[in-house]
């Protein structure tokens, strides 16, 4: 638009004219647009209030955040804390490394982005903030295989073509040190206290969800423990404690190197807070993930996460490079 006072630049006889831009109250403004990018997240949200009929004005944090990469043109960042490691548990998982859960669910998450830049040319980018290192002791899966799992991560997304996300995880922040230090420092920096997150449990809803979610996860995961239930039960609801100081701390960290990232989550989220959270694949339990499961492709072509001892009863086993991939409904 010339400044004011300056005539419009002639057009050449002959030439064809420029389309014109559409005036300034025709165009979509940030705020709107923000919330329309918004609404593509919307069917895809993992809710803690199912029965909210949740629309975009219920998320300000999101639209504001989401606003700010609009205004400026930039494209839109979103952070994933998520993809850790498999579980260790056998009845649960095809083995160590990401096969098709993990395939379909980035392939889902770029696709996304995909579709917000046909809305927003700029697009949009997802980090995913892989934090296994972080807990690995906790959850009783070992570094070697946690580097397994997120270096297979990092090739899959390369081999598949996914250009709109990228990884990180420890390695990126404190380099080459020993994991156990790694993990300590960011304890150290980051991490709540056991006395704040008692409190949390007791006094929180969201917390009492998510300290429950995660003790049921740590007692299936524990394989060879040669106590009782109910010590295995203690063990776990300790450990639980220590899981969510960790995931925590992992937030900070990430909101410190990313701040003005929007932040998805994989966990089940409430309208209104600081996480929005996103359902990757189908499962009949809302804090299933890749991570936890095996895919199973049904004949009608829904894919569905859940137990690979499950999976293998409805479906037959399907190797993809040589390696356990999913399973067909036969």
């Amino acid at each position: 638009m010339p400044p004011v006072g300056t005539a419009p630049a002639a057009i050449t006889p002959g030439a064809t004219p420029a389309t014109p831009a559409p005036a300034l109250e025709d165009r979509p403004s940030a705020e709107r647009l923000a919330a329309r990018v918004l609404g593509l997240l919307m069917p895809h949200r993992r809710a803690a209030d199912p029965e909210l009929d949740a629309r975009p004005e219920h998320f300000p944090l999101q639209l504001a955040q989401l606003t700010k990469f609009i205004a400026a043109g930039e494209p839109i960042a979103l952070t994933l804390p998520g993809f850790p490691c498999k579980s260790p548990n056998p009845a649960k998982v095809l083995g160590h490394l990401p096969d098709e859960g993990e395939r379909l669910s980035l392939t889902f998450l770029d696709g996304l982005c995909a579709e917000i830049g046909r809305l927003y040319a700029p697009g949009a980018r997802i980090l995913i903030c892989s934090d296994g290192h972080v807990f690995g002791d906790l959850i009783n899966v070992p570094d070697d295989h946690i580097d397994a799992y997120s270096n297979a991560l990092t090739s899959m997304i390369a081999r598949e073509g996914l250009t709109h996300l990228d990884t990180f995880d420890l390695r990126a922040v404190l380099g080459d040190l020993p994991y156990d230090e790694k993990r300590a420092r960011v304890h150290a920096r980051y991490a709540p206290s056991v006395e704040e997150l008692r409190e949390q449990v007791l006094t929180e809803e969201e917390t009492l969800r998510l300290y429950r979610g995660i003790t049921r996860f740590l007692t299936e995961d524990t394989v060879g423990f040669t106590g009782t239930r109910s010590a295995l039960q203690r063990e776990c609801r300790r450990r639980a404690y220590g899981v969510i100081q960790r995931s925590r701390a992992w937030g900070e960290l990430i909101a410190e190197h990313h701040p003005h990232a929007v932040r998805l989550s994989i966990h089940p989220q409430p309208a209104g807070t600081a996480k929005f959270g996103i359902r990757l694949l189908a499962a009949a339990d809302a804090w299933t993930t890749p991570w936890h499961s095996a895919v199973l492709h049904r004949t009608g072509g829904e894919r569905e996460l859940m137990r690979s001892e499950e999976a293998a009863r409805l479906g037959r086993l399907v190797l993809r490079d040589g390696r356990p991939s999913h399973y067909e409904c036969r």
